[in-house]
């Protein structure tokens, strides 16, 4: 359960990123966040790890108030979470395989992580993670061989081979075309539905959003201003997601609602 509870984000020069954010997120949903550019969304998923701090409120993960956390403490919450790209954080010019096994340094004995020693362990794991987004015969291949959508499922096989219980994904098909980017969110949700992992999405592709994820959060000027199931979404959410059009939510008994 990651929940939050009346977060705000503000940045040093005052700009203000996320006001009174209020939601909850059960143990394996697929949720995507939409909205404008600059309207919070990176930043909401970022606060999850601490890549960003909050400035108020509370942001709890599996009962833990990670705002609490010092030093080694997050370093150590950070490992239950993956984090995805837009980007793809690869090293080029080395294998696939050694890629991967860049996420299991932490694992390592102080021995190990000065030789760069990897037990045979920790090299099934890597494997295994490749196999399970269908690159494993590209384990030997540096990365600078393969395609943008070679390179995002090396990202997102170095992430599951960390055995995480959320993945974290900003932006994962922005640089992609069209037809490997449907390859990378069916892995996506294939890990998401067979392994149970939580997955949040942050995400411009409204159709993709809708037809992949569970539940969609709608961003605007740092406020949720749409929490509901995809296949609820309308264009006159989408109206008010994206245009802030009122005129779109009404008051019915107590509850705001989209119509």
């Amino acid at each position: 359960m990651i929940e939050f509870k009346n977060v705000e984000k503000k940045y040093p020069n005052n700009v203000k990123a996320l006001e009174d954010i209020n939601i909850q997120i059960p143990k394996g949903e697929f949720v995507a966040v939409i909205g404008l550019s600059g309207a919070g969304k990176s930043t909401l998923i970022r606060c999850i790890n601490r890549m960003h701090d909050i400035t108020r409120g509370k942001l709890i993960v599996d009962g833990i108030d990670i705002g609490k956390l010092r030093g080694y403490e997050i370093r150590k919450f950070r490992q239950r979470i993956g984090m995805i790209f837009q980007s793809f954080n690869l090293v080029t010019r080395i294998s696939v395989l050694k890629n991967v096994l860049v996420s299991l340094v932490p694992e390592l004995s102080a021995w190990r992580k000065v030789t760069g020693i990897f037990s045979r362990e920790h090299k099934i794991k890597a494997l295994t993670a490749l196999e399970q987004v269908g690159i494993l015969d590209k384990a030997f291949v540096r990365v600078d061989q393969l395609s943008g959508g070679q390179q995002q499922r090396v990202a997102l096989a170095r992430t599951l081979a960390q055995n995480p219980e959320i993945i974290l994904a900003d932006e994962p098909i922005a640089s992609l075309d069209p037809v490997t980017s449907k390859q990378v969110m069916n892995d996506f949700k294939r890990i998401n539905e067979e392994m149970g992992i939580t997955v949040i999405m942050n995400i411009h592709h409204v159709e993709i959003a809708l037809e992949y994820a569970h539940r969609i959060l709608g961003v605007r000027d740092g406020r949720i201003v749409y929490d509901g199931s995809a296949k609820d979404v309308t264009e006159e959410v989408l109206d008010h997601i994206y245009k802030g059009r009122e005129d779109v939510m009404k008051e019915v008994e107590g509850e705001k609602v989209y119509v």
